[in-house]
């Protein structure tokens, strides 16, 4: 964020009025992709669900989606720095989508910023990917998406501010105490999704009523 920041023209950085739009329609479009893949991963999660079944599909998907959460808190933690490893994984996509971004800069204008900012979406991020990991236990398209789209306006206000305070946040975020804190609070919601699975599929919002007495039949 900042380095798009610094990208803007002068005169576009030096005033507060005219630098907001651009600020904001970098992130709407990062909002929309990561949208966009929420809903595809959503879908892959939805066959996924399905075709195992919907009790033992739901399980699985939520075992991953546990691990995947205590390996974030690891890394963020700082002892598990290997995690960044997964950023590897989308090496393809960005090699595809990093020309796309170059013709759109310099940014000069609010539609380049809202374009450029969909490309951003895609830039390869550890942390990013391991949410769209998480969207594979949702039900379907529609629970993806949203599940993407409240990720990223959880990150809206950080990555907004950073546009003003960038040396203030980037500090605060790299203190030893705080990411140590952070990582355990996600790794304590990872563990508690592995040991009660089992409980918490009783109150999935994805589930149908027919799922529900197929499960209470196979606990009896």
């Amino acid at each position: 964020m900042g380095a798009l920041t610094y990208s803007l023209p002068l005169e576009v950085r030096n005033n507060r009025r005219q630098l907001w739009p651009y600020v904001l329609l970098y992130n709407l479009g990062r909002l929309l992709s990561y949208t966009l893949a929420g809903a595809l991963f959503g879908s892959l999660g939805a066959i996924l669900y399905k075709t195992v079944s919907p009790h033992f599909g739901y399980l699985f998907l939520q075992y991953i989606a546990a691990l995947v959460m205590v390996s974030v808190g690891l890394y963020i933690a700082g002892w598990f720095p290997k995690y960044a490893y997964i950023e590897r994984l989308a090496a393809p996509i960005w090699r595809f989508m990093e020309p796309f971004g170059r013709r759109l800069l310099p940014v000069s204008s609010p539609f380049q910023a809202f374009a450029y900012g969909m490309i951003w979406g895609w830039l390869p991020c550890g942390l990013v990917y391991s949410a769209l990991l998480l969207t594979i236990t949702s039900s379907g398209p529609l629970e993806g998406g949203l599940f993407m789209l409240a990720f990223g306006v959880g990150t809206l206000p950080a990555i907004m501010g950073i546009a003003l305070v960038a040396e203030k946040i980037v500090r605060y975020a790299r203190n030893p105490t705080i990411r140590m804190l952070a990582g355990l609070f996600l790794i304590m919601l990872g563990l508690t999704g592995l040991l009660f699975a089992e409980q918490l599929h009783q109150f999935s919002p994805f589930m149908s009523t027919s799922d529900m007495e197929c499960t209470s039949e196979q606990q009896l």
